[in-house]
């Protein structure tokens, strides 16, 4: 096994729907421009409040992808 280096980046997701749904957004859609993603760590979850009733569902999550050299 070579040795590898990783870097960590925060990423914000919403959804209408769910905090999981809100993850998964961010996930995906930066897997999209970011190649072998390895770890995500959900760091804080939080919902966006209109008229008292929630709106959106925001999950932070902290994404580790292979470094390329």
């Amino acid at each position: 096994m070579s040795d590898s280096v990783y870097k960590i980046i925060e990423l914000v997701g919403t959804s209408t729907t769910s905090w999981e749904d809100a993850a998964r957004n961010a996930v995906e859609t930066a897997g999209n421009s970011l190649q072998e993603l390895r770890v995500g760590e959900i760091t804080k979850l939080d919902m966006k409040m209109e008229s008292g009733k929630v709106v959106a569902y925001r999950a932070r999550v902290s994404v580790s992808f292979k470094y390329q050299k």
